[in-house]
Protein backbone atom coordinates (compact mmCIF):
# COMPACT_ATOMS: atom_id res chain seq x y z
CA UNK A 1 0.00 0.00 0.00
CA UNK A 2 1.71 3.34 -0.81
CA UNK A 3 1.48 5.59 1.64
CA UNK A 4 0.59 9.51 1.60
CA UNK A 5 2.75 11.93 0.67
CA UNK A 6 3.55 14.34 -1.82
CA UNK A 7 5.83 11.28 -3.79
CA UNK A 8 3.08 9.13 -3.72
CA UNK A 9 0.62 11.78 -5.45
CA UNK A 10 2.72 12.41 -8.18
CA UNK A 11 3.12 9.13 -9.37
CA UNK A 12 -0.39 8.02 -9.08
CA UNK A 13 -3.82 8.82 -11.15
CA UNK A 14 -6.80 11.09 -9.29
CA UNK A 15 -8.43 7.43 -8.80
CA UNK A 16 -5.79 5.95 -6.97
CA UNK A 17 -4.96 8.95 -5.02
CA UNK A 18 -8.75 9.25 -4.30
CA UNK A 19 -8.55 5.75 -2.90
CA UNK A 20 -5.55 6.63 -0.79
CA UNK A 21 -7.15 9.53 0.80
CA UNK A 22 -10.32 7.40 1.70
CA UNK A 23 -7.79 4.52 3.37
CA UNK A 24 -5.64 7.51 5.18
CA UNK A 25 -7.12 8.29 9.06
CA UNK A 26 -7.41 11.80 9.34
CA UNK A 27 -4.56 12.68 11.39
CA UNK A 28 -2.41 11.21 9.42
CA UNK A 29 -3.61 13.46 6.57
CA UNK A 30 -3.40 16.21 9.25
CA UNK A 31 0.12 15.63 10.30
CA UNK A 32 1.38 15.69 6.33
CA UNK A 33 -0.86 18.71 5.50
CA UNK A 34 0.98 20.58 8.27
CA UNK A 35 4.70 19.58 6.57
CA UNK A 36 7.15 21.07 4.26
CA UNK A 37 4.97 18.05 1.54
CA UNK A 38 1.52 20.52 2.01
CA UNK A 39 2.50 22.82 -1.07
CA UNK A 40 3.99 19.97 -3.57
CA UNK A 41 0.16 18.47 -2.58
CA UNK A 42 -1.88 21.13 -2.89
CA UNK A 43 -0.09 22.39 -6.13
CA UNK A 44 -0.22 18.83 -7.72
CA UNK A 45 -4.10 18.78 -6.97
CA UNK A 46 -4.77 21.99 -8.35
CA UNK A 47 -2.50 20.92 -11.24
CA UNK A 48 -4.99 18.36 -12.29
CA UNK A 49 -7.83 20.09 -12.06
CA UNK A 50 -7.93 21.88 -15.61
CA UNK A 51 -7.53 18.39 -17.15
CA UNK A 52 -10.59 16.86 -14.51
CA UNK A 53 -13.22 20.09 -15.40
CA UNK A 54 -15.81 19.36 -17.38
CA UNK A 55 -16.87 22.41 -19.79
CA UNK A 56 -20.13 20.02 -20.26
CA UNK A 57 -21.41 20.61 -17.05
CA UNK A 58 -20.01 23.78 -17.06
CA UNK A 59 -22.30 25.61 -19.98
CA UNK A 60 -22.05 28.64 -19.24
CA UNK A 61 -20.31 29.38 -16.47
CA UNK A 62 -18.07 32.56 -15.74
CA UNK A 63 -16.28 32.21 -11.73
CA UNK A 64 -13.49 33.39 -9.85
CA UNK A 65 -13.11 30.80 -7.24
CA UNK A 66 -11.06 31.41 -4.14
CA UNK A 67 -9.92 27.94 -2.25
CA UNK A 68 -8.83 28.78 1.36
CA UNK A 69 -7.05 25.90 2.72
CA UNK A 70 -6.20 26.21 6.47
CA UNK A 71 -3.78 24.02 8.79
CA UNK A 72 -0.60 25.13 7.09
CA UNK A 73 2.66 25.45 9.18
CA UNK A 74 2.51 28.12 12.12
CA UNK A 75 -1.36 28.50 11.04
CA UNK A 76 -0.95 29.71 7.57
CA UNK A 77 -3.74 29.30 5.02
CA UNK A 78 -2.64 28.93 1.49
CA UNK A 79 -5.03 30.52 -1.35
CA UNK A 80 -5.72 28.93 -4.66
CA UNK A 81 -7.47 30.83 -7.29
CA UNK A 82 -9.86 28.69 -9.91
CA UNK A 83 -11.16 30.87 -13.02
CA UNK A 84 -13.57 29.31 -15.15
CA UNK A 85 -14.50 31.26 -18.19
CA UNK A 86 -15.18 30.63 -21.80
CA UNK A 87 -15.67 26.88 -21.47
CA UNK A 88 -12.32 26.15 -19.55
CA UNK A 89 -10.79 25.99 -16.36
CA UNK A 90 -7.45 27.62 -15.21
CA UNK A 91 -5.92 27.37 -11.41
CA UNK A 92 -3.04 29.59 -9.71
CA UNK A 93 -1.83 29.95 -6.31
CA UNK A 94 -1.42 33.87 -6.56
CA UNK A 95 -5.06 34.78 -7.09
CA UNK A 96 -5.74 38.43 -8.58
CA UNK A 97 -9.33 38.63 -9.45
CA UNK A 98 -12.13 39.01 -6.85
CA UNK A 99 -13.79 36.01 -6.42
CA UNK A 100 -17.68 35.16 -7.32
CA UNK A 101 -17.49 32.14 -4.74
CA UNK A 102 -14.11 31.54 -1.62
CA UNK A 103 -14.27 28.45 0.19
CA UNK A 104 -12.72 27.90 3.38
CA UNK A 105 -11.92 24.53 4.54
CA UNK A 106 -9.54 22.55 6.70
CA UNK A 107 -6.99 19.98 4.25
CA UNK A 108 -8.76 17.03 5.65
CA UNK A 109 -12.09 18.21 4.56
CA UNK A 110 -10.64 19.44 1.36
CA UNK A 111 -8.79 16.24 0.02
CA UNK A 112 -12.04 14.63 0.93
CA UNK A 113 -14.02 16.62 -1.62
CA UNK A 114 -11.30 16.64 -4.09
CA UNK A 115 -11.16 12.73 -4.15
CA UNK A 116 -15.09 12.14 -3.88
CA UNK A 117 -14.88 10.34 -0.32
CA UNK A 118 -17.05 13.83 1.15
CA UNK A 119 -20.51 15.09 0.63
CA UNK A 120 -19.79 18.83 -0.15
CA UNK A 121 -23.26 19.59 0.41
CA UNK A 122 -23.09 17.75 4.02
CA UNK A 123 -19.99 19.85 4.95
CA UNK A 124 -21.19 23.11 4.02
CA UNK A 125 -24.23 22.15 6.20
CA UNK A 126 -22.28 20.75 9.10
CA UNK A 127 -19.59 24.28 8.62
CA UNK A 128 -16.54 22.05 7.42
CA UNK A 129 -16.59 24.62 4.79
CA UNK A 130 -17.11 27.89 5.16
CA UNK A 131 -18.61 29.58 2.25
CA UNK A 132 -18.76 33.47 1.22
CA UNK A 133 -20.32 34.58 -2.48
CA UNK A 134 -22.46 32.30 -4.62
CA UNK A 135 -23.95 29.98 -2.72
CA UNK A 136 -25.79 27.93 -5.91
CA UNK A 137 -21.84 27.92 -7.26
CA UNK A 138 -21.17 26.41 -4.04
CA UNK A 139 -23.88 23.76 -4.61
CA UNK A 140 -22.74 23.04 -8.09
CA UNK A 141 -18.71 23.29 -7.94
CA UNK A 142 -18.00 19.51 -7.60
CA UNK A 143 -20.26 19.00 -10.47
CA UNK A 144 -17.86 20.79 -12.69
CA UNK A 145 -15.30 18.24 -12.38
CA UNK A 146 -14.92 14.48 -12.81
CA UNK A 147 -13.99 13.68 -9.38
CA UNK A 148 -13.46 9.85 -8.75
CA UNK A 149 -16.26 7.93 -7.62
CA UNK A 150 -15.46 5.54 -4.65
Amino acid sequence: MTEFSSESLASIGPKEFAQLVKSTPDSKITEVMGSDSRSKILDEVFNRMPTLFRADRAGATQAVIHWNITGGPGGSTDTYETVIENGACTVTNQPAREPKLAMTMDPVTFLKVVTGDGNPMMMFMTGKIKAKGDLGLAAQVAKLFDIPKN
